[in-house]
């Protein structure tokens, strides 16, 4: 049994005795607390009083795919093959990847943690229990592998629109996947591809939002970041958030499928907020330096560098970070 099937008792935010705890989940008292031992080192905070027993520092709503689903409009939910919802995995983009069945429509995963979540270029990505969204969308590509190139400007377009959905401003995107606030880092994509080149590719998509961020979880964040429950000062429904966000996310890369880029730059232009900055692009060994352009049609940053030529940047190639911000910003 998961250390985090406890949860499922513990999320009204009651107390439970030991006792109750380990017969209603089949196991001893010394079972249970050493359960709530391994949830502590996770990140989720539980309070334990003599004579009372266990209860969480607040209560958390978990994630339910039937509350999304019914929050989806019918169009949306009719684009998911399936939807499903885990209370831990080591990455929502890994499960999806190893994802077997051969599926033509697109299979969307959330989880409650991640154990190895992760970020472009290596980073891990920090994903205590039960406060944010790590969600992950598998988006059939079939042989058009060239349609990869655009789909992290759908990706933040969609993200944008949601988030202005739910009233948030200051937001922006800087490319080619992070949404700040303010500065400060609120989401961000990671894109990863599965399946043979002859046939059958997919797209995963991988989406880490902070909602609410435990102080005991800040430790391993190595920029400033922002969550939404501040940003916005009131509570965020979970379920509301990702049933939202799966409909702007499917809607975009429909439209994507169809149409391109067309309908999609001006807005992601809108948002861009390294255009006219000075910026620093780190190719392998090399930082190149110069005024970013915008994008290209293809989605390719375009950097005035400083020696008078314009270059384009692919996402996959590089990271960026402005000029005047530390290096752990990139």
């Amino acid at each position: 049994m998961s250390n985090f099937e406890i949860i499922r008792l513990l999320a009204d935010g009651r107390f439970y005795s030991g006792e109750e705890l380990g017969r209603t989940l089949g196991i001893s008292r010394s079972a249970v607390w050493k359960q709530v031992q391994g949830l502590a080192a996770c990140g989720v905070d539980i309070f334990s009083v003599r004579g009372k027993g266990y209860r969480l520092a607040q209560p958390i709503e978990l994630l339910d795919s039937a509350c999304m689903l019914a929050a989806m409009p019918a169009g949306s939910r009719r684009m998911l093959h399936k939807l499903e919802t885990h209370l831990s995995l080591p990455s929502t983009n890994q499960y999806l990847m190893d994802y077997r069945s051969q599926v033509r429509m697109p299979v969307a995963c959330l989880a409650e943690h991640q154990s190895q979540g992760r970020g472009r270029r290596g980073r891990r990505w920090v994903s205590p229990f039960g406060g944010n969204l790590y969600l992950s969308l598998l988006w059939p590509l079939g042989e058009d592998i060239a349609a990869v190139g655009g789909i992290s400007l759908v990706v933040a377009v969609a993200l944008m629109e949601t988030l202005q959905e739910l009233g948030v401003s200051d937001v922006g995107i800087k490319w080619p996947n992070d949404i700040l606030w303010r500065g400060c880092k609120l989401a961000g994509i990671l894109l990863e591809l599965a399946g043979e080149s002859s046939g059958g590719m997919r797209c995963i998509i991988g989406i880490g939002m902070n909602i609410r961020m435990p102080d005991n979880a800040t430790g391993g964040i190595d920029q400033e970041w922002a969550d939404l429950e501040t940003v916005l000062a009131r509570p965020v429904n979970r379920n509301q958030l990702a049933a939202v966000l799966l409909h702007h996310l499917l809607a975009a890369l429909d439209r994507f499928k169809q149409q391109g880029l067309s309908d999609v730059l001006p807005q992601w232009r809108s948002h861009d907020i390294c255009a006219g900055q000075r910026v620093i692009i780190q190719a392998g060994s090399q930082a190149i330096e110069g005024r970013a352009q915008g994008v290209d049609e293809s989605g390719a940053l375009l950097l005035l560098a400083d020696d008078g030529q314009v270059r384009r940047f692919h996402s996959g190639e590089v990271s960026l970070r402005t000029a005047n911000r530390r290096p752990a910003d990139v």
